[in-house]
């Protein structure tokens, strides 16, 4: 099972019911975090998920609305007793981006760690599959997918088969290679073909295309910026290089996704359900964000 927290949902600036961008992910307890708007630690402690847990956090860009939050975020972990390191992830520039930010967070009881992305690469993070898509915005810019992979059925038949002692088959399961009683046991031996994961996919900030659909194929949830909602706004979007519902619902149709939260809404988009049927008409399973959003996937069987 993932969890997704969508913590801020707010573009440009906070206002008093909608924080900024901010996306938190959990699996098996551990956590990744995607940017981090003013006020982030605030919308962590309301969801009662915890700090310690967070392994990384993602930035899409540097904008302030995505990153300004840093500063009282790295506090507040230290402040929760974290003296583990920290990994940050972002496109070029987020090091000296940090470096900044951190003129006010000084002393922190751990460290840390800005890794930037310049191309199309994919990491691990507690058993997560992070790929980033740069995108074409005002600054060097990211989409992220988050895939947990599923291994395939476990043979119960087949171990007892080739002799493998039964305290053996969790640690297989799980895609250990076990050296036991001077026999080696691998996990392809006694698993099925891989299962479907669950992907989780993240786009702010970006204008839509065919490259961007193909990164997102197949989420269980893509979570995409509308900063307006009505249609006439179109000319106002690609201007600013961002998209509107029915662009973020496109890109959910054509990515064959199975549920759109929309997100990153321009401050003057005062109560964006009153557009979600721009979003459905297009994409019928389309969901106006908003902060604290929360929902479970489960893998399918």
């Amino acid at each position: 099972m993932v969890e997704v927290c969508l913590l801020g949902c707010g573009g440009m600036m906070p206002l008093p019911h909608r924080r900024l961008a901010a996306l938190l992910i959990r699996y098996k307890g551990r956590m990744i975090l995607i940017d981090c708007g003013e006020g982030t630690q605030l919308s962590v402690r309301q969801a009662g998920w915890g700090f310690k847990a967070i392994d990384a956090v993602l930035f899409t860009h540097c904008h302030a609305d995505h990153i300004a939050g840093l500063p009282g975020f790295l506090l507040t972990l230290g402040n929760a007793g974290r003296t583990e390191p920290l990994k940050l992830v972002g496109p070029k520039g987020l090091a000296d981006v940090v470096r900044g930010l951190c003129v006010i967070a000084p002393n922190l009881p751990f460290d840390v760690q800005a890794l930037e992305l310049s191309e199309e690469t994919s990491i691990q993070i507690g058993g997560v599959i992070v790929e980033n898509l740069p995108m074409t915005h005002t600054v060097p810019c990211f989409a992220y997918s988050l895939y947990v992979p599923r291994s395939g059925r476990f043979d119960a038949e087949r171990a007892r088969l080739l002799g493998i002692p039964v305290s053996l088959w969790h640690r297989l399961q799980h895609g250990e290679t076990i050296t036991h009683a001077g026999k080696t046991y691998r996990p392809e031996s006694v698993l099925g073909p891989q299962r479907r994961g669950i992907k989780i996919t993240y786009c702010t900030d970006a204008r839509p295309s065919r490259k961007l659909m193909l990164f997102c194929g197949g989420s269980d949830l893509l979570v995409c910026e509308g900063l307006y909602g009505e249609n006439e706004k179109l000319s106002d979007a690609i201007e600013k290089k961002h998209m509107i519902f029915s662009e973020a619902a496109q890109v959910a149709k054509e990515s064959g996704s199975r549920e759109l939260w929309l997100t990153h809404y321009s401050p003057s988009l005062k109560v964006p359900e009153e557009y979600i049927h721009e979003a459905a008409s297009v994409f019928p399973n389309s969901f106006c964000g908003y902060d604290l959003k929360t929902a479970a996937f489960r893998f399918s069987e």
